[in-house]
């Protein structure tokens, strides 16, 4: 039997993803009036309004299918019910760069994971690099850009 994998969120990550599959959702009626009338128009072996339509169901109902799916294995998790005092998932964490200039991320699920907003993966570079360190310990992560380097200030479960 296969194990199926749990996702970690946090409920505003839950919510966004229910979002997403109920606008997809509603929009299946719309994909079939434009199938039924593009159908109308004669010959579907040229018509191209046919088949960019049963393109668009094609996506639609792959979309739903993988929202179903996240949302099926979803382990909402809710940072404030958490302590200790090393970094998990949910930590809002203040870390030093290299210049000794404050930078804070919160540690999401993939689903909300959005770096302008503070918010990283767990499973990127630099959220696989914070978890389990403490407050004062040094990580170096290597991405993109190139290496950076970090000191854990800070550890909040917010």
């Amino acid at each position: 039997m296969a194990t199926v994998e749990k996702m970690p969120m946090l409920a505003i990550g839950y919510e966004k993803l229910n979002d997403q599959l109920r606008a997809l959702k509603a929009e299946r009626p719309q994909i079939v009036d434009a199938i039924e009338e593009a159908r109308a128009h004669g010959d579907l072996s040229e018509n191209a309004e046919y088949h960019a339509a049963k393109e668009r169901q094609g996506h639609v109902e792959a979309s739903i299918a993988d929202l179903e799916d996240k949302l099926s294995r979803a382990q909402v998790i809710d940072p404030t019910t958490l302590s200790g005092d090393k970094i998990v998932f949910g930590a809002t964490v203040t870390l030093l760069d290299e210049d000794d200039k404050p930078v804070r991320y919160q540690i999401v699920g993939q689903a909300e994971a959005d770096a302008k907003l503070g918010m990283i993966s767990y499973n990127s570079p630099l959220g696989r690099a914070l978890i389990g360190k403490q407050v004062g310990e040094d990580i170096e992560v290597i991405v993109p850009s190139g290496e950076k380097y970090y000191s854990v200030d800070k550890i909040e479960f917010i």
